[in-house]
């Protein structure tokens, strides 16, 4: 769901009137992830193969620290907090909302494998609505996260005086829209 998340990214950007930069989006809607890898390296966190799948959503996560509900509420705090003091109250609230989101799109796709407290503290349930099971739906959801986070993105660059985007404008579209296309091929290939 890379590309799902980085779709929202560029539509938070294009409705958004904070002065957050796109890089800070992205950066913040791949945080969790970002945190998970130095916990799989170390053995904190593991990914599980399922036989005979692939790609897209084959493997169980257990991201027990990163992508627990608590876990997730308190990195998007800290990096609200931290944003805040960059961009001010309202890009804090922004980047804490996206690095959120994040787990919010992992809890509709992933299968039961996100613990609501670290560690899966008290042996709750796990959460996970398991669109991973329909390769097709969650790829069609994906794609349309990513075609609408490209409208917004596009439609906020700035205008000239035609209105009409200026030539960096377009360069810098055509950029997103290739970046977020590929990130969706990779999801789907499970490069």
């Amino acid at each position: 769901m890379f590309a799902g998340h980085f779709g929202l990214a560029a539509a938070v950007k294009g409705r958004t009137s904070s002065r957050v930069p796109l890089w800070a989006l992205m950066l913040a809607t791949q945080l969790l992830d970002i945190l998970f890898v130095p916990l799989l390296l170390a053995g904190a966190e593991k990914i599980e193969e399922i036989p005979g799948k692939e790609s897209y959503g084959g493997a169980l996560i257990h991201a027990d620290y990163t992508h627990s509900l608590a876990g997730a509420l308190l990195v998007a705090a800290i990096a609200g907090w931290l944003a805040g003091r960059r961009w001010g109250k309202n890009g804090g609230w922004t980047i804490g909302a996206v690095v959120f989101s994040h787990w919010l799109l992992d809890l509709i796709v992933h299968r039961p494998d996100l613990p609501i407290l670290p560690a899966n503290a008290g042996g709750l349930p796990l959460l996970g609505l398991g669109m991973w099971h329909y390769p097709a739906v969650c790829a069609g959801v994906e794609a349309l996260i990513l075609v609408v986070g490209a409208i917004f993105y596009i439609r906020s660059l700035p205008r000239s005086s035609v209105n009409r985007p200026g030539a960096r404008s377009v360069a810098a579209g055509a950029a997103m829209v290739l970046t977020l296309a590929a990130s969706l091929a990779t999801d789907l290939l499970g490069a």
